[in-house]
């Protein structure tokens, strides 16, 4: 079982919209099952989840100090945990770190954001960890929004299916759903296919670079 943590050091990038979005995408897709985990203590994928009427991906509720250990006791088994941290707390951030063989950069093109990335990237170095940028919340036509996977890449690689700031994402996620169930043939359903399929190709290379 692989686990996939979504961590950015900046609020508000979109980490807790990626997970649900990609949890639902995998199981889809026939890669699941997936288990989530809410380690925010704003708690807002659970509350996602809680208002959620499909009964998958599924929801664990266990604390930082466990992570290890039972991640430790599905490894062998099929499917996938994604794993959505708090921003702002790097110890918190980098514990969760460590039980990733893939970590998730959410990064809104702006340059507060854009700047604020070498701590996430230093925790991800520190811990010997796999990670990848996905440029969130941009603004078509916008000129950062075409700078912002450029500069990404200088310190490490960028997904490349870029979200979009849509209406879609935020609509879906108000009830337990996702874009892609909301509009199965709109945009944002497009752009998280095209991102799963990337993170998945990426996690594959991975593993046969590491063999």
């Amino acid at each position: 079982m692989k686990t996939i943590v979504f961590a950015a050091r900046k609020g508000g990038s979109g980490k807790t919209t990626l997970a649900a979005h990609l949890g639902v995408e995998a199981e889809n897709t026939g890669s699941g099952p997936v288990t989530l985990i809410d380690t925010d203590p704003q708690q807002s994928l659970t509350a996602w989840w809680n208002d959620r009427q499909a009964e998958s991906p599924r929801l664990l509720d266990l604390s930082l100090a466990r992570l290890p250990t039972e991640l430790g006791k599905v490894r062998a088994a099929p499917g996938f945990v994604f794993i959505d941290t708090p921003p702002l707390d790097s110890e918190a951030i980098g514990s969760v770190i460590q039980v990733a063989d893939l970590v998730v950069v959410p990064v809104k093109p702006s340059p507060h954001d854009l700047r604020g990335v070498g701590v996430t990237v230093d925790l991800c170095k520190r811990a010997g960890r796999s990670f990848v940028f996905v440029v969130t919340q941009a603004v078509q036509r916008a000129t950062l929004t075409q700078q912002a996977p450029l500069i990404l890449s200088q310190f490490g690689p960028v997904a490349t299916s870029i979200i979009y700031n849509r209406v879609d994402y935020a609509g879906a996620m108000t009830d337990g759903r996702t874009a892609q169930e909301l509009d199965p043939k709109g945009k944002a359903a497009s752009e998280i296919t095209g991102l799963w399929i990337y993170l998945s190709q990426h996690l594959s290379m991975s593993a046969a670079g590491a063999a």
